[in-house]
């Protein structure tokens, strides 16, 4: 019996039913729409354009996982831990777990990691056809996945962002290109402290339709713009700090050399480029596998960085912080670089 408990506790452990059935009630708002009144198969079906018959399933497999009680006479209701899944809850579960959002899309290619430990490459592709950012900024409905659900000044970020702000010399630069700068929280910042600055936010179509709302938001029209543009075509020229904040990561050795070097191009002899990566070391083998399958190298140190840097003719002439989670290096481009 022994053999068999531990069969039944593996195939349990890999069951792809129960992650599945919270990841559609999540993406269905199921929870809200409960909330709101609309407790029975039929109306909830109805609300999120299901089959009334599956939905059903659904709500039954719900009950059975205590996130709901109630039945399909009676009609359904939500448990406390079935609480978690609504959209106001603090913990913003849901907008985690939800397939059209981006923790949730990122998430759904792990069904292929097989992919990322055969490769080294992370799985998204394999299962959706293209590379993760590209699917989300290019599908209009993940625009609204991309607005910060709780920005509220800089200590809100995370991951170590205040060093951009507080730990480098902003005093002598007019115009900061943040590269890749997603939905604009950073240049927000880096704009609201350092006023003289402009700042321009160059990303791929929905971070950057965010990121101007998001410069709207805060009064900052007249000095920050976001552009859509892709970091491994040319950049707007002529700027004097060219960031790339968290960017490098998501990227293998040779793709992070061409961005470096399209910074270094239009940052030109008297431009910088100022890097800000993140070093990824999570505890726990489960979420060190897990970010592996996100992003080719979530680890990289100082010393590979400023490698990547000279192999984009970059030289060294500022070294910030080092914490466990992100260092900051100014690189200048030298006279070969330049002249690339």
């Amino acid at each position: 019996m022994t053999g068999l408990k531990s069969a039944r506790q593996l195939i349990d452990m890999a069951d792809m039913v129960r992650p599945s059935a919270l990841r559609a009630a999540a993406t269905l708002r199921i929870a809200d729409h409960i909330a709101a009144g609309t407790a029975t198969p039929a109306a909830l079906a109805s609300r999120t354009n299901s089959r009334p018959d599956v939905m059903e399933l659904l709500l039954d497999y719900l009950v059975e996982l205590d996130v709901l009680s109630g039945n399909t006479i009676e009609g359904f209701a939500l448990t406390e831990l079935g609480q978690a899944l609504r959209d106001e809850h603090p913990a913003l579960v849901r907008s985690s777990l939800t397939m059209d959002g981006l923790i949730g899309r990122s998430d759904a290619a792990l069904i292929n990691v097989l992919h990322t430990i055969r490769t080294g490459e992370p799985c998204h592709a394999s299962v959706f056809g293209q590379s993760y950012w590209d699917s989300v900024n290019e599908d209009p409905s993940f625009q609204d996945a991309f607005t910060p659900r709780r920005y509220d000044g800089l200590d809100a970020l995370g991951w170590d962002t205040a060093m951009i702000v507080n730990d480098y010399d902003w005093s002598a630069v007019r115009h900061v290109v943040d590269v890749g700068g997603n939905t604009g929280v950073i240049l927000t910042e880096l704009a609201k402290h350092h006023t003289h600055l402009q700042g321009t936010l160059l990303d791929l179509k929905n971070a950057a339709t965010v990121a101007a709302d998001t410069f709207a938001a805060n009064g900052l029209n007249d000095r920050c713009e976001a552009v859509v543009g892709s970091f491994f075509d040319p950049l707007p020229s002529g700027a004097d700090v060219y960031l790339l904040s968290a960017i490098l990561a998501d990227w293998g050795d040779e793709d992070a050399i061409a961005i470096l070097r399209r910074c270094a191009e239009a940052a030109g002899p008297q431009g910088k480029v100022l890097v800000a990566d993140v070093n990824l070391v999570l505890p726990g083998a489960g979420q060190r596998l897990w970010i592996r399958a996100t992003m080719p190298t979530p680890v990289r140190t100082v010393t590979e960085l400023k490698a990547l840097g000279a192999a984009a003719g970059l030289r060294v002439t500022f070294e910030g912080p080092v914490t466990p989670v992100r260092s900051l290096l100014e690189f200048s481009p030298t006279a070969a670089g330049s002249a690339e």
